[in-house]
């Protein structure tokens, strides 16, 4: 009898450790975006980005839940493209500011402060800080590559 209960006892401690592992693994994708309240990239429609040329305020009727947090869309139609391929849509570094992420930690953005490189989104804290980010794309890209799966671990 002692046996069985050894047995249910380690059943019960591989599986507990198995749920804490898909936790941890849910809170590191939550941290991995930039979110105020659950909304992510303030509510910025970032599809738009793409397809207007512009930031849109996102609409809470168009909603679409990834990586833990609420991202908005100005239509149905964009929120469907993004549910599609979000990696394509998502913004570099979770949406954290492009030039903090280069400088080794990350900061809020201003979603007017953006540019698409290499159809990749990348937005910052604002158009003094995107500016010092654009004059040197490639360095400070490189760079943000090497530091954000530091970063987006920490945060």
């Amino acid at each position: 009898m002692p046996q069985l209960h050894r047995r249910e006892l380690h059943r019960r401690a591989v599986l507990a450790l198995l749920a804490g592992l898909a936790l941890a693994r849910d809170a590191k994708a939550e941290r991995t975006v930039f979110a105020e309240d659950g909304v992510a990239v303030r509510g910025t429609d970032v599809v738009a980005y793409f397809r207007e040329g512009r930031p849109i305020a996102g609409r809470r009727e168009f909603t679409h839940a990834w990586r833990g947090a609420t991202w908005r869309f100005a239509s149905a139609e964009n929120r469907d493209a993004f549910a599609a391929e979000p990696e394509r849509y998502a913004p570099a570094y979770g949406g954290f500011c492009a030039w903090a992420v280069a400088q080794g930690y990350t900061a809020p953005i201003d979603p007017r402060a953006w540019r698409i490189v290499e159809g990749r989104l990348y937005l910052n804290y604002n158009a003094q800080v995107q500016r010092d980010w654009e004059r040197d794309i490639p360095g400070n890209v490189a760079k943000a590559d090497t530091n954000w799966p530091r970063l987006a671990i920490t945060r």
